[in-house]
């Protein structure tokens, strides 16, 4: 299953926008046009469907509350409203599900973030549609959406095992490095790969081994030297490890512990996990970072080549600037490019003359990326 439409509403930085979406989406835009945004959204609806610890009011607590959510362009128009779309393949006709979501403050009393709206179809037939008229009557069921509520979610809980289901990564490899000094606690869901050693070590020993074998094929390929990687666990402590042979002039090469792997080998380790971890919806920020350009441009193959493999498919949205991946991007529809505009940024894939630009040899990184520089970007020299 896929999600095919995005319809927002007054969200952060959209005030009103609609997209399609495919297997693959690549966003790219200028900074603070609102890439990161966007990917919250699948975010905001994991955190509702979450059966432990999740919730309407735990997504909006986590994201410093509804005025923080609210677009800034929202003028007369308080609600926010997110509608979505998901089908079983891009070819379907018609969506195999539809799920919208609005709510706003009550504006008077406890100034409660009350649902204005959850319906949910399934196909042409209709699933729910709130509020009902015990929701009227008892306006704290409007706190919390069906979607969070296992009595209430029968009918539909394949849809919220969907959304439950979606994965973000933006690894931070200094997080993974130094995970023994910080000591910290890892955040919910580990958006930042923190947590990727545990995770690891958590997999069923066979499957583990398939993937890190995989994993070490790729890494011979792209990391000087490299020559095997290995999972162990630290037998007094129990902690979680990966170490990699390096050959050089010792016979037996020389093996290191992942707090010596370079950033770059960090994240693509982290990159080439998530796409073989989970079902679901795969959101990337940024995978280029710490990066070398070569490995970059074949970030696209890579996500289709191991993704093919997988006996289902999944869907990947990915946030990047970088140039030489966009130049990759085998089918230019799936690049989505966002423009600021002084009514909140909008969403649009290739024009018609961009189209055809590309059609006649020119790749998505020279026709679609000048559009997201910054109009006067070349006066940035002059400060000082």
């Amino acid at each position: 299953m896929l999600i095919t439409r995005l319809k927002l509403k007054n969200w952060r930085n959209f005030r009103d926008v609609e997209v399609k979406l495919g297997p693959r989406g690549y966003l790219i835009g200028a900074n603070a046009s609102g890439k990161s945004n966007f990917l919250d959204v699948f975010r905001f609806l994991r955190t509702i469907a979450q059966s432990e610890g999740g919730g309407l009011q735990k997504a909006l607590k986590d994201r410093g509350g509804l005025t923080k959510l609210r677009s800034l362009h929202a003028r007369k128009d308080p609600e926010v409203r997110i509608e979505i779309e998901l089908s079983e393949s891009v070819a379907d006709c018609a969506p195999t599900w539809r799920y919208s979501l609005a709510f706003k403050s009550e504006g008077k009393g406890l100034q409660r973030v009350l649902i204005t709206e959850e319906s949910v179809y399934h196909g042409n037939e209709e699933v729910l549609i709130r509020p009902t008229p015990e929701d009227r009557s008892d306006p704290a069921r409007l706190t919390q959406t069906h979607l969070e509520q296992i009595n209430n979610n029968a009918n539909f809980r394949e849809l919220g095992d969907y959304f439950a289901g979606t994965t973000y990564l933006h690894l931070v490899p200094q997080l993974l490095k130094h995970s023994d000094e910080i000591s910290g606690r890892i955040l919910e869901s580990d958006p930042f790969g923190q947590g990727l050693l545990q995770r690891i070590a958590k997999t069923q020993p066979r499957t583990r081994k398939a993937r890190l074998d995989r994993i070490q094929k790729a890494l011979e390929i792209a990391v000087p030297q490299f020559s095997e990687l290995e999972f162990e666990q630290d037998p007094v402590t129990g902690t979680p490890h990966l170490k990699a042979n390096f050959k050089h002039w010792r016979v037996h090469g020389s093996w290191q512990r992942e707090d010596q792997f370079s950033d770059g080998t960090l994240r693509l380790l982290g990159l080439l996990w998530a796409l073989q971890e989970g079902d679901g919806l795969l959101l990337l920020e940024e995978p280029e970072l710490s990066l070398n350009d070569a490995i970059t441009e074949h970030i696209p193959l890579i996500i289709d080549r191991v993704l093919r493999k997988r006996k289902s498919s999944r869907q990947v949205l990915i946030s990047t600037h970088s140039d030489n991946l966009i130049a990759e991007v085998g089918d230019p529809q799936a690049v989505l490019l966002l423009e600021p505009s002084r009514n909140g940024s909008i969403i649009r894939t290739p024009n018609e003359v961009e189209t055809k630009a590309m059609a006649h040899g020119l790749n998505p990184a020279e026709v679609l990326l000048p559009k997201t520089r910054p109009e006067q970007i070349d006066q940035m020299g002059l400060f000082g």
